[in-house]
């Protein structure tokens, strides 16, 4: 199970991080990610991390987020600074995770945190 927190209302300019723990028998986590889905629109990436720390970025979010993880915590987090209007959406966060090590990864995601920017 993955749990996401650290959503909220924020003016624009201003700054969220969202985390995002992965619970439960977990052998070990390959990539980890976080996506978004605003108000009549698709879930569409936000950014990604591999367990070795490489990154993508949607280029919307580029230069503003940062994605980071804790691999002894497994958790993964994103920084969210210069936040826009546009950012207001509910952002879920993604793990392929391996439970044992008889077992292959399997894909799984979190609640989603509603983060809401406006003044």
């Amino acid at each position: 199970q993955l749990q996401a927190s650290g959503g909220g209302l924020v003016q624009p300019g201003g700054s969220l991080r969202l985390s995002c723990a992965a619970s439960g028998s977990i052998f070990s986590i390959n990539d980890m990610g976080w996506y978004r889905q605003a108000p009549g629109k698709q879930r569409e990436l936000v950014a990604t991390i591999t367990r070795g720390g490489s990154t993508n970025y949607a280029d919307s979010v580029k230069g503003r987020f940062t994605i980071s993880r804790d691999n002894a915590k497994n958790t993964v987090y994103l920084q969210m600074n210069s936040l826009k209007p546009e950012d207001t959406a509910v952002y879920y966060c993604n793990a392929d995770v391996r439970r044992n090590p008889f077992r292959d990864y399997a894909n799984y995601w979190g609640q989603g945190t509603l983060v809401t920017v406006s003044s």
